[in-house]
């Protein structure tokens, strides 16, 4: 008996250890003295952005809210708001694709001038683990897991998304001229909210949510685009 207790014991260590995962600081070039609240993803060559330091991930894990928590915390350390996925090189100096188990950000300060650009993209981010339809003004999309869909608004044009489940959600998204981007996640399990500050899921509507730009820029990052 005794036996069987130290290899279940011994199993479920080892269970718990593939599943860990480790969010570090891993370089600190300086730090910023501010209060924001957000953390959005930028392309550092387009934008004047102030280069931080940079964080590493390593491990999986399907709860992107807790992950995105994290991460969140240890940028506010040294007191970033922005961030963007550096890839790895191989010897040969050839980019390998990206890993949700094992990725590294860069961590920037930039002005509020440029948290403020503006775009009428709206994205659709299915679930962490299961394959989600919507239907977006009679058209249906599917998206499997961990995937998202983006559809560039129209100022003006009213959108009707729906779940197409029996008493799923439906709601309707406006866009105006040079509007923010939108972000919407589409779950049938009932997501938390966020415990980390401002950023994370700020609306809820049955299984679509609103999510804030912080959070779904991360998603943006993570998931894979459904084209």
């Amino acid at each position: 008996m005794k036996i069987k207790n130290i290899a279940l014991f011994i199993f479920m260590m080892a269970i718990t250890f593939m599943n860990a995962q480790n969010v570090y600081l891993s370089k600190v070039e300086k730090t910023k003295e501010n209060k924001d609240k957000y953390f959005y993803k930028i392309d550092p060559t387009r934008s004047e952005a102030e280069y931080l330091g940079e964080i590493d991930v390593q491990g999986f894990s399907n709860d992107d809210v807790a992950l995105f928590s994290s991460i969140y915390k240890k940028a506010k350390e040294i007191g970033a708001n922005a961030f963007s996925y550096k890839p790895f090189q191989n010897v040969d100096e050839k980019i390998q694709p990206f890993d949700p188990a094992n990725y590294r950000l860069e961590l920037y300060y930039i002005t509020k001038d440029e948290l403020s650009k503006r775009s009428d993209v709206i994205y659709f981010f299915s679930s962490s683990s299961k394959s989600q339809t919507i239907n977006i003004n009679k058209k249906d999309y599917v998206l499997p897991p961990r995937s998202f869909t983006a559809i560039q608004g129209i100022p003006g044009e009213i959108y009707t998304v729906s779940t197409k489940k029996f008493l799923g959600s439906t709601i309707k998204i406006s866009v105006n001229e040079n509007s923010q981007a939108q972000y919407f996640q589409v779950s049938a399990a009932k997501i938390r909210s966020n415990t980390y500050g401002e950023p994370g899921i700020n609306l809820k509507s049955g299984d679509i949510m609103g999510l804030d730009r912080s959070f779904g820029d991360f998603l943006r990052m993570i998931y894979v685009e459904n084209k």
